[in-house]
């Protein structure tokens, strides 16, 4: 049952506002109260409330803060999926972005990507959903080559996707006034949503180390 999320209050923009550009060590000071209150925790319970929706999105974490100022004017999350396969969520002052990737990957995973592109079945169904998550507004990326692997044709008819070897749907879901409101909670599931089949992809090939 719904309850512990209402929205991020409208406080955490101007304790955001001012934590931009380098605040000294005396203003990180004095707002760090404000900001695990009005900030960190609605993270907390935004992600919750997402987990018991669905169980798959119990294993999260929610960032402290850090030495480096971007650590205090960006507050995110990760709901971990599989073996570097994850949800990523971050709040900043310019609203609440969503990305679904598989990065930073274990030794083999890459090869394991390579094998489930080539391969028609696997690699058809990739290119079908990867198309579809973009004409959704995602935006596609990842750490590319500047050509296909070894051993696979530069004329691959999926060359695009031989060259990741990380692979990165995101998009920014806005600064309205839903953020203030519960209904962040179904804006983050209907982007959830959105990224299902191509993380669900990548669990199914690349979720376990060679």
């Amino acid at each position: 049952m719904r309850g512990g999320f209402t929205g991020w209050p409208e406080q955490a923009i101007e304790v955001l506002w001012q934590l931009q550009g380098e605040p000294t060590h005396a203003t990180r000071e004095r707002c760090r109260a404000d900001r695990e209150r009005l900030v960190r925790q609605p993270m907390i319970a935004l992600l919750n409330e997402v987990a018991d929706t669905d169980p798959r999105y119990e294993d999260f974490s929610v960032w402290h803060y850090r030495t480096d100022s971007w650590w205090w004017q960006h507050q995110g999350a990760v709901i971990r999926l599989g073996r570097k396969i994850e949800i990523g969520l971050r709040f900043t002052l310019d609203g609440l972005r969503i990305q679904g990737a598989w990065w930073y990957p274990d030794p083999g995973q890459v090869d394991m990507f390579r094998r489930a592109v080539a391969s028609e079945g696997s690699g058809r169904e990739l290119s079908a959903i990867v198309e579809a998550v973009r004409m959704k507004g995602y935006d596609i990326s990842g750490d590319l080559m500047k050509r296909p692997p070894r051993g696979y044709p530069a004329e691959h008819s999926r060359a695009s996707l031989l060259r990741h070897r990380s692979l990165i749907a995101a998009r920014p879901l806005g600064c309205e006034e839903w953020l203030h409101t519960p209904e962040a909670v179904d804006r983050v599931l209907s982007a959830a949503a959105d990224l299902d089949a191509l993380l669900m992809w990548l669990v199914r090939h690349v979720d376990r180390a060679a």
